[in-house]
């Protein structure tokens, strides 16, 4: 197989970034796919800005026991949580890296926790941390360090999970969401995984998992066919034997990087196959999904819908409008999507649904307002035209959009303009 066309590098770098970027697009022009995917895979930076100042654990805890000072608790974490939110948005804007922040996202949304559940801006900062660690990695591993993450533990109330009184959000989600789906499981599954995470809770001074076996439910267990003192750990190992949940990671893939349609079921079963047998390595996934024919296929151009981020963060990567005094976390959480504040635990659905009547009006002013100023080239020497790839008109369109545009182009020219129109088009929303 020959070497990737523009085409074809640009699908694969908006696809599996933040944008178009003209660069990533040029360097992978000159890539076979496998040495494109494995480009993706292993030559990125994972280093991190500092990030803000946030409470601990212990403090929080002190507050939280204090009914007066409850309030405090809010208002310390709503701060807090849109210092964190900052933090992470500004770095999707600068990150050399934006498929580590792609895939980080992925499983943000796969394993959502929010500020305003958790009340812990903290906690919410070293999960991030852990998903993007294990963002290529071993998704058994990151399912396991996903049940003892305290900011999971407060978001889905398992750290009050005790023998006397079992508590069944995190046992449902785990089920429902994070591995089988519904279908795949009984009610009684479910009540059963409930009493294995008994005792899980969180370190009063630490803020770390800790066990507390006087919670813990000794009692025989039954769980999907299997019997015995079953323990939390014991009920995700019965999980990950369990080939639906490789599925249902396969079809959330098919759905972020091939189509909002309904997954090909015999490719993502192919996926799903080479996902376990490599024992749940995500990296296998990813390429499996990247060397696809599914993937390649000219009839999936333009089937996924931008989210805010891809929209908004991946125009100002793609092209260099300046976001001036814009508070891009602020109108991301307009357009919907608001890191560490999914609207629940199901996280945010996209697709079609980042597309309503109000949406799509808060989506158009925001780009209306990134792209105005001086279109006048002759005039304005410094505008963004000047910045720009030296390309003709044809060669713009084919950078910026994935489909042919649906309006016509404006008649006075400059290249500045015919950006700015395209930005607008409708096509531009797709990918």
């Amino acid at each position: 197989m020959g070497k990737l066309s523009f085409e074809e590098a640009r699908h694969l770098v908006e696809r599996a970034g933040i944008g178009a970027e003209w660069k990533t697009i040029q360097q992978f022009q000159n890539l076979t796919r496998q040495q494109a995917v494995e480009q993706l895979l292993k030559n990125y930076d994972a280093r991190l800005p500092a990030p803000p100042s946030m409470s601990p654990w212990p403090r929080m805890l002190g507050l939280r026991n204090n009914m007066r000072r409850k309030k405090m608790v809010r208002r310390i974490s709503r701060v807090e949580g849109k210092k964190l939110q900052d933090w992470w948005v500004k770095h999707l804007l600068v990150t050399r890296s934006p498929f580590l922040e792609r895939m980080t996202l992925f499983w943000h949304n796969h394993f959502p926790s929010t500020i305003e559940k958790t009340d812990q801006a903290s906690m919410l900062h070293k999960q991030n941390l852990s998903l993007r660690k294990n963002a290529f990695g071993n998704f058994g591993q990151m399912l396991h360090d996903i049940a003892r993450d305290p900011a999971m533990l407060l978001y889905l109330d398992g750290y009050i999970s005790t023998k006397e009184e079992p508590n069944e959000n995190f046992a449902r989600e785990l089920l429902e969401l994070f591995t089988v789906g519904i279908g795949h499981y009984s009610e009684n599954d479910m009540r059963e995984a409930a009493r294995a995470f008994t005792g899980w809770g969180i370190d009063d001074r630490s803020g770390l998992f800790r066990f507390r076996p006087e919670d813990h439910d000794t009692g025989v267990k039954t769980f999907l066919g299997k019997r015995g003192n079953l323990k939390g750990e014991d009920i995700i190992n019965i999980l990950l034997r369990h080939p639906r949940t490789a599925e249902r990671i396969a079809e959330k893939m098919w759905h972020e990087f091939v189509s909002i349609s309904r997954p090909d079921q015999r490719v993502t079963k192919q996926w799903a196959q080479a996902f376990r047998g490599s024992n749940y390595n995500i990296a296998t996934l990813i390429r499996a999904v990247f060397n696809s024919n599914a993937f390649w296929d000219k009839r999936h151009r333009g089937a996924l819908i931008k989210s805010p981020i891809q929209l908004t963060i991946g125009t100002l990567r793609t092209l260099p409008y300046s976001p001036a005094h814009t508070d891009l976390s602020h109108n991301l959480s307009i357009m919907g999507q608001s890191v560490f504040a999914q609207p629940s635990v199901k996280g945010w659905s996209g697709g079609k649904t980042w597309i309503s009547s109000q949406s799509l009006l808060r989506r158009n002013s925001m780009m209306n307002n990134l792209t105005r100023g001086n279109l006048n080239e002759v005039r304005n020497r410094g505008g963004i035209a000047a910045k720009m790839p030296d390309i003709s008109p044809q060669q713009l369109r084919e950078w910026l959009l994935a489909i042919p545009p649906l309006q016509a182009p404006p008649t006075t020219s400059g290249k500045q303009r015919l950006a700015r129109a395209f930005v607008l088009d409708p096509a531009y929303q797709v990918l």
